[in-house]
């Protein structure tokens, strides 16, 4: 059993990875951390650098919390991502930041955070920053 953490170099996602190590720690599982790309631009504001991605590897190590950490540019978006790999280890909880948009927004970009809460089968903890 395990628990998914769709991971961003941002506040939210930060926030994310800390509720991610806690409930990981508290329900006994291992924890799955994913960082994706989906490689549309060259920049990627949620895409981690390899300094923002040592940052992880280093609270991970120092958590205790058996733990797998994969951050990769596959041509996918996040939500499809983290669904797949919330079907892929057997996800008994998945845990995403949010942050809050306008309606418009949310209708011209859509939401990664709704595609997720929608399309994962097991629970989904969203957390703010």
């Amino acid at each position: 059993m395990t628990v998914v953490v769709g991971y961003t170099p941002r506040p939210q996602g930060r926030a994310a990875l800390r509720v991610g190590i806690a409930e990981a720690r508290a329900r006994g599982e291992d924890l799955y951390v994913l960082n994706v790309s989906s490689g549309a631009s060259l920049s990627d504001p949620t895409y981690a650098t390899e300094e923002q991605w040592a940052e992880v590897v280093e609270e991970l190590r120092a958590s205790g919390v058996e733990h797998r950490a994969e951050r990769h540019v596959d041509g996918r978006g996040g939500a499809e991502e983290v669904t797949r790999a919330a079907a892929e280890h057997d996800a008994t909880l998945v845990v995403i930041g949010i942050r809050h948009r306008t309606a418009t927004g949310k209708m011209l970009f859509g939401s990664d955070a709704q595609r997720i809460l929608l399309d994962v089968d097991c629970p989904v903890l969203a957390v703010k920053a």
